[in-house]
C-alpha cells in the first residue's frame, strides 16, 4: 500500500469497548442504550496516551458518544460505522442472560454459529462484517465499538476459533491494542497491548 509518504508497514489500532452503559450484564446487542456519564468519561481517560490519527465507531450511542467526545478533544476525524456494532442477540436483546432458557443459552455459548440466538445473527455474520471492517483501516485508529466485535476481530485476524476468543477479558473501556500491517485482503496483526 502506498501513501504520499511511501508505503504503509504497519499501523496501530486501537480497539476500545464502549463504558459501562444504563443497563449493564445485559445482552443488549444492538438495543441502543447510552453510556453512562462515568462511562463516557472512563472512555475518554483510557483513550489518554494512545496515538491514533482517527476515530471509528459503532452508530450505537454507548460507543457513538465517547468516540464523539474523544474525536472532539482531539479535533480528529470520526467516522461511524454500523459493521462495528455487537452481535444482534434477536430474541435476547435486552434480557440478562439468567432470563435466557439455561439449555439455549449453554448452547449459545458452546457453539455461537449452529445456535444462534432466536432471531438473532450468527457468529459467522458477526465475524465477516468486522473482518470487512478491518479491512478498510489504513491509519493508526481508535475503533470504539462492542465486547463481541472485538472477539470478531481476533477471530478474523488470528483465525481463532469463538473458544479461543472467550478467554480474553474485555470489560467496559478496555482497549486491545493490534499491530496491523494492512493487505488486500484480512490484514497481518500482531496483538501488542491490553490494558483493563
Amino acid at each position: 500500500m502506498e501513501t504520499e509518504n511511501g508505503p504503509v508497514t504497519e499501523i496501530l489500532v486501537h480497539l476500545m469497548r464502549h463504558g459501562i452503559p444504563v443497563q449493564p450484564n445485559l445482552l443488549l446487542g444492538q438495543r441502543d442504550d447510552a453510556p453512562l456519564p462515568s462511562g463516557t468519561a472512563r472512555c475518554v481517560a483510557a483513550a489518554e496516551g494512545l496515538a491514533f490519527d482517527r476515530v471509528i465507531s459503532s452508530d450505537l450511542s454507548r460507543a457513538l458518544i465517547p468516540a464523539a467526545r474523544i474525536a472532539a478533544a482531539r479535533a480528529l476525524p470520526h467516522s461511524v460505522d454500523p459493521r462495528w456494532r455487537e452481535l444482534d442477540f434477536g430474541a435476547w436483546t435486552g434480557l440478562a442472560p439468567a432470563e435466557v432458557e439455561a439449555t439455549s443459552h449453554a448452547l449459545f455459548w458452546d457453539d455461537p454459529e449452529a445456535n444462534a440466538p432466536p432471531e438473532g445473527e450468527r457468529w459467522s455474520q458477526l465475524s465477516t462484517r468486522v473482518g470487512a471492517a478491518l479491512t478498510g483501516i489504513d491509519a493508526s485508529t481508535l475503533v470504539l465499538t462492542h465486547g463481541g466485535a472485538m472477539r470478531a476481530a481476533l477471530a478474523a485476524l488470528f483465525h481463532m476459533e469463538h473458544r479461543h476468543v472467550w478467554s480474553f477479558d474485555l470489560p467496559y473501556s478496555c482497549v486491545l491494542t493490534l499491530r496491523v500491517w494492512p493487505g488486500e485482503a484480512v490484514p497481518t496483526a500482531q496483538i501488542v497491548g491490553l490494558t483493563t
